[in-house]
Formats: structure tokens, C-alpha cells, sequence
């Protein structure tokens, strides 16, 4: 019996098609597929899932200095002429930020090897470049994903059958997270 199903296609289509399917599935919460994709979906899914669960809260906040540009009161950059040149006047302030520990670290980054990068485009800007933009999905499995499913011992994804399609009959469903 095989580990996985073959679906049809060269393994470097296969993968493209699981990462863009498990990126979807992260990203919209519920995607319409073929049953023998799903199931392999699912496995993916899961273990992306798992890890983020595990991994949640392994984190210190770190308080750090960092520059921040001085603005006006209509939003722009402040300058002054230094030397006969104009310069930005920065303000040193104190952040707090999240530092991952290592296990977390390597998590973060076995997930943005199954990931594909995502863009949200705003509805009024569609077609633009314009006002678009990037949505760190790892981030979202660790802070909206991940405590959802903290008492769950595996198990974060359904499949419901939906009937065959129209064009060939392959039975379709709809791999949604619980």
C-alpha cells in the first residue's frame, strides 16, 4: 500500500498543489476539492496545526530601543538642515517585541517552508498593486489558530461530502477546520 496518493501528477506539481491547497485552508478557513486531495491536504494541515499548537506560548517578551521617525500633525516626516542637507529627526523609543525560542524559531520556519506567501487585496482596490498586503500566515497559526484547538487532541479539520462533480464525477468535498 502507498504512503500517499499520487494524484495524478509529477511530484513537483503534487507539492505545489498541497502548499497552495494547505495555504488556502489556513487562510479561508474552509476550501471545496476532491476527496483524495483533501485527504491529503489533511495531513498536511494537521501536522502545521499540531506544531502550532505545541509551540504557542514558547515565547519572552524582549524590550528593545528602536528609531522612529518624528511627525508632524498631518502625518509627514519631520526635518531639519544638518551640514546644508535636510534630514529625518528620529526618536529613539523602547518596544516590546516577541522572541521566539528555538523550538518555536524552527517551527516558524518548517511552516513557512509549506506556505506560500498570501496578498489581501482590498475590495475597492481589485486589480491594483496599490494598498495591497502581505499576510503572515504563520503568525495568524500561532495567535488565532493555535489556541482554538489548545484541548484538542488532534482532529482539527472535517471533510463533508458535498457529491460528484459535474464535469467527471469525482465525488467533491469540503475540507473545512472545525
Amino acid at each position: 500500500m502507498a504512503k500517499y496518493r499520487k494524484l495524478g501528477r509529477t511530484s513537483d506539481q503534487r507539492k505545489a498543489l498541497i502548499r497552495s491547497q494547505v495555504t488556502a485552508l489556513l487562510y479561508n478557513g474552509r476550501i471545496i476539492t476532491t476527496e483524495a486531495r483533501a485527504k491529503e491536504v489533511r495531513k498536511v494541515a494537521e501536522k502545521l496545526i499540531a506544531s502550532a499548537v505545541k509551540e504557542k506560548d514558547n515565547f519572552e517578551e524582549v524590550t528593545v530601543k528602536a528609531k522612529v521617525a518624528r511627525k508632524d500633525k498631518d502625518g509627514k516626516r519631520v526635518k531639519e538642515v544638518v551640514d546644508g542637507k535636510k534630514v529625518t529627526v528620529y526618536d529613539e523609543v523602547d518596544k516590546t517585541i516577541q522572541k521566539d525560542m528555538p523550538s518555536r524559531l524552527h517551527a516558524r520556519r518548517e511552516m513557512l517552508k509549506v506556505l506560500y506567501p498570501v496578498k489581501e487585496v482590498p475590495a475597492k482596490n481589485a486589480g491594483r498593486k496599490k494598498n495591497t498586503k502581505e499576510v503572515d500566515l504563520v503568525n495568524k497559526l500561532f495567535t488565532e489558530v493555535a489556541p482554538k484547538y489548545v484541548d484538542r487532541n488532534g482532529g482539527y479539520t472535517r471533510i463533508v461530502k458535498i457529491g460528484p462533480r459535474k464535469g467527471d464525477g469525482a465525488m467533491e468535498v469540503v475540507l473545512e477546520l472545525v
